[in-house]
């Protein structure tokens, strides 16, 4: 489990890494923005740089600040793992923009949307992938689908909304329409190497039932139901867990099943809908 933990946060660096490239080296120069609160924060250093005559505050420090309350809410409401592994790529990705200088490699608009796009998407994909996310963004819009019992994909189009008619009011129409090229390409991106299924479900046989459920518990803020299980084959009486998870949450679910009963069974399926809440009412 220990190179599995290392395997990740290498992961989530390289994904911090690929989304430092993509703003410095093709999106800050071009006025071309990204989606989520790395959006945000570089429409922000843009606006007090331009209009306000504050120099000085790049995209990297307004990244970290504007996700440290963000890091907070997580760490309550969605779960500590996910949170921590959230904390580290923004952490690395403002130490990363920071480091890399900004550069205009192109001065075509178009190629600094599609690259600038690709390379985002390639680092949030991987970044997913691995169980983890780019923070801001998603864990609101994790808190806010369990509030409002709406998909979390409607959430990030209404704030990628705001960035894009932002860029087109404060500078010109052309640049909402590239930013829009360039969250439609890390978009089909990210889907392309991270299948993005919201919920999942996970069925547990095990003989440590009482164990694994105080591990998760300290883990994850999750609801689990136990029910009575017995082996066809072996006729020895079991537990089964079921809960309902977040696609984040899976790798953290692996990791303590490991580690509690290794010999546990585990069925996990796509969730495509659910009512009520899913999480644990203490």
């Amino acid at each position: 489990m220990f190179l599995f933990e290392v395997k990740r946060i290498v992961v989530v660096l390289f994904g911090a890494l690929l989304g430092a490239l993509s703003l410095n080296l093709f999106l800050i120069s071009a006025k071309v923005y990204a989606s989520g609160f790395t959006g945000v924060a570089q429409l922000t250093s843009s606006i007090m740089n331009d209009f306000l005559g504050i120099e000085g505050v790049s995209t990297g420090i307004l990244l970290f600040i504007l996700n440290i309350p963000v890091a907070i809410l997580g760490w309550f409401k969605v779960g500590k793992g996910f949170t921590i592994y959230s904390a580290i790529s923004v952490a690395a990705t403002s130490v990363f923009l920071e480091i890399i200088p900004v550069v205009q490699l192109s001065e075509d608009i178009i190629l600094n949307a599609v690259f600038g796009g690709l390379i985002a998407g390639i680092g949030v994909g991987f970044t997913l992938k691995w169980g983890a996310s780019t923070g801001g963004l998603d864990i609101i819009a994790m808190v806010l689908s369990r509030m409002k019992d709406r998909p979390i994909g409607s959430f990030f189009m209404v704030i990628n909304g705001i960035i894009i008619a932002l860029a087109g009011i404060i500078y010109e129409p052309e640049n909402a329409l590239y930013t829009l090229v360039t969250l439609y390409v890390t978009t089909r991106v990210i889907d392309a190497i991270h299948t993005r299924h919201e919920k999942v479900t996970a069925m547990i046989v095990t003989r440590e039932a009482d164990r694994l459920q105080k591990a998760i518990h300290d883990t994850m803020v999750r609801g689990i139901t136990i029910l009575p299980a017995r082996g066809a084959y072996t006729k020895e009486d079991k537990d089964m867990m079921v809960l309902v998870i977040t696609r984040y949450e899976l790798y953290d679910l692996e990791r303590i099943i490991k580690e509690v009963d290794p010999n546990a069974f585990t069925n996990v399926v796509q969730t495509t809908g659910i009512f009520g809440f899913f999480r644990r009412n203490d």
